[in-house]
């Protein structure tokens, strides 16, 4: 699906956080891993890599939740929705819960990670998938083919 224009706005179930993303994704995912499933109360959390210069949060103070540690997972403190993390060391990008957005419906995750913890009914139509997270060198080129592919989607 295509994505509609940028600036793409979102925010919590409640409202009271707000954001606004200017930049598009550099890789959409998701998450099979235990943590993911018990922090997302599903089968696997979804993801969309921003580039920090391209988020902002517009309204409200989101708070620090889940475990308490390098990476920082960011809630509304109302109604507790899991809205983005900004990984430990990376702080180049912020990885977004797509479903916060006011329109996901253009969202397809692109690789899928922790399928070695994966139920075993859960599917997604990511193109590529890994037993773990794939290898620290391995982004720059599944970076570079999320773009070529988002790019042929949109075109």
């Amino acid at each position: 699906m295509t994505p509609p224009s940028l600036p793409w706005e979102g925010g919590c179930r409640c409202g009271q956080v707000r954001f606004r993303v200017g930049a598009p994704p550099i890789l959409t995912m998701a998450c099979h891993c235990t943590g993911c499933q018990r922090m997302s109360s599903s089968a696997f959390s979804l993801s969309a890599a921003i580039p920090s210069e391209g988020f902002t949060v517009t309204a409200g103070e989101p708070v620090i939740g889940g475990l308490h540690g390098a990476d920082r997972h960011y809630f509304c403190p109302h109604c507790m929705s899991w809205m983005f993390t900004r990984p430990g060391g990376m702080d180049w990008f912020v990885n977004l819960r797509p479903t916060m957005l006011d329109d996901a419906s253009w969202f397809v995750p692109f690789i899928e990670t922790y399928t070695s913890e994966k139920l075993p009914w859960a599917t997604t139509p990511a193109v590529h998938s890994f037993p773990t997270f794939p290898a620290f060198e391995a982004y720059e080129g599944l970076s570079a083919a999320y773009a070529a592919w988002s790019g042929a989607a949109q075109g």
